[in-house]
């Protein structure tokens, strides 16, 4: 095995995040402090939240991914435009981007967002966006208020289904503005009994819901589940013991390795988790090489169907 491919990055960058996320982020944050009594003064959180969104090219992504021998990484970017202003809308985001690809060559697959209330219109743009920039799955975000089996989203999965590309979907708690009940991983079932040959993607499924996630991992031959935000659960301190435990539950051939960058700079950075979790005693304790093959490169590789479209 030689670099780590993570599942789940984002470009650090406040015109992909809008404002008001990393406020709700922030708030949750400053409650936790407080408890502690060691809260600071209202909006100094933020504030930091938001200078640390500041990466627009990802210069400072591709650096840490250096430092931590991370090969390739995916790039997600959430639609929030019909629930949270303030960032640039799909057909914008695609063309940042793939110019961050340009920029990076072979460090990036990008899924782009879409939201099914965008109607027509925005099957027709995403299908379009896919053809000019050679876009590599589709990332939703069902706490803005719309379920992943929405009929309005059947469009966009049937071209992923002539196109092969994987849809990345959002489960479990966000920002404490939007909605967590679209965001139950149960609401993808009836989308992946209806598309079999598109893989899905349970994003957060190893740290939040879990038990429900292998479930529908182990049983539905094209639901995977991610790792996504592992060390930055405030329910898991101690997530090397956690994700031994999700790695022996006897799905290491469905779970994709995933950091949701960049929350990991609030935790020593891309650079420590890696370690801790390639190098360290605890994560991979009890766990075949040939597992560890598959949950740090090969599951993602699959899901991408490799060779079906051009390499970003």
């Amino acid at each position: 095995m030689t670099g780590v491919f993570d599942g789940h990055c984002h470009v650090a960058s406040s015109r992909f995040i809008p404002r008001a996320f990393v406020e709700d982020v922030a708030s949750n944050v400053q409650c936790r402090l407080g408890s502690m009594g060691v809260a600071p003064r209202p909006g100094r959180v933020a504030d930091g939240l938001a200078a640390q969104h500041e990466d627009h090219l990802a210069d400072g992504l591709v650096a840490e991914m250096d430092a931590a021998g991370v090969e390739r990484a995916v790039l997600l970017v959430p639609d929030f435009g019909l629930r949270m202003a303030g960032t640039a809308e799909p057909e914008e985001a695609a063309r940042l981007h793939h110019e961050i690809r340009l920029r990076h060559p072979g460090r990036f697959w990008v899924y782009i967002g879409v939201d099914p209330r965008r109607g027509p219109a925005g099957v027709a743009a995403f299908e379009a966006m896919v053809d000019a920039y050679g876009l590599d799955g589709v990332k939703l975000y069902p706490p803005c208020g719309y379920s992943p089996s929405d009929p309005g989203l059947y469009p966009y999965y049937e071209i992923c289904a002539a196109r092969a590309l994987p849809v990345f979907v959002h489960t479990g708690p966000t920002a404490r503005s939007l909605d967590y009940g679209p965001a139950h991983p149960m609401r993808i079932d009836r989308a992946a009994r209806d598309f079999p040959t598109v893989p899905f993607v349970l994003g957060h499924g190893g740290l939040t819901h879990v038990e429900t996630c292998a479930y529908l991992a182990a049983y539905r031959p094209n639901v995977y589940v991610d790792t996504g935000g592992f060390a930055s659960g405030p329910s898991l301190p101690h997530w090397p013991g956690h994700l031994n435990e999700l790695f022996r539950l006897g799905v290491n051939h469905k779970i994709i390795f995933g950091t949701d960058w960049p929350l990991g700079r609030l935790n020593g950075g891309l650079k420590g988790l890696i370690s801790e979790v390639v190098d360290g005693p605890t994560v991979f304790a009890g766990v075949s090489r040939t597992d560890r093959n598959l949950l740090l490169r090969e599951n993602l590789l699959r899901v991408l169907a490799p060779g079906s479209r051009p390499a970003g």
